[in-house]
Formats: structure tokens, C-alpha cells, sequence
């Protein structure tokens, strides 16, 4: 891969605001940026956990002798 492909990867992650830069003089420096990533994991992660999470609130609700909708 060519350093010209790689600069314009790292720009399109940096607009995309998965990477942070820095300078330091003549260096820029890439940094990964967890929050959107987070964001996008739980996003896509929470939608397969909320029925189990719905079925076991309502397990104990049963359990527990309360009604449940």
C-alpha cells in the first residue's frame, strides 16, 4: 500500500471521527477514537441482547408472583 493511500484512508477515518490526530512538529500522529466505535458495538450488539434481557425480566417478574405484560 502507498503512503498516498494510507494519508487518504487516515483522512477519511478522521472525518468519519474514528481517529484522532495530533502534531507533534513535522509528525502527525493517529489516534483511535473508542467513543464512536463503542456506539456503533453497542448499537449493533444490543439488538440481539434486548429480547434475552426482555425474557429474563420477565422470568423473574414470574418468579417473583408479578404480573407481566
Amino acid at each position: 500500500m502507498t503512503r498516498q493511500a494510507v494519508s487518504k484512508h487516515l483522512e477519511i477515518l478522521e472525518e468519519a471521527n474514528l481517529v484522532s490526530t495530533q502534531r507533534q512538529g513535522r509528525e502527525k500522529l493517529h489516534f483511535i477514537n473508542p467513543v464512536p466505535i463503542n456506539a456503533i458495538a453497542e448499537r449493533w450488539i444490543g439488538k440481539f441482547e434486548r429480547p434475552q434481557l426482555r425474557v429474563l425480566s420477565q422470568l423473574k417478574d414470574l418468579l417473583e408472583g408479578e404480573e407481566h405484560e
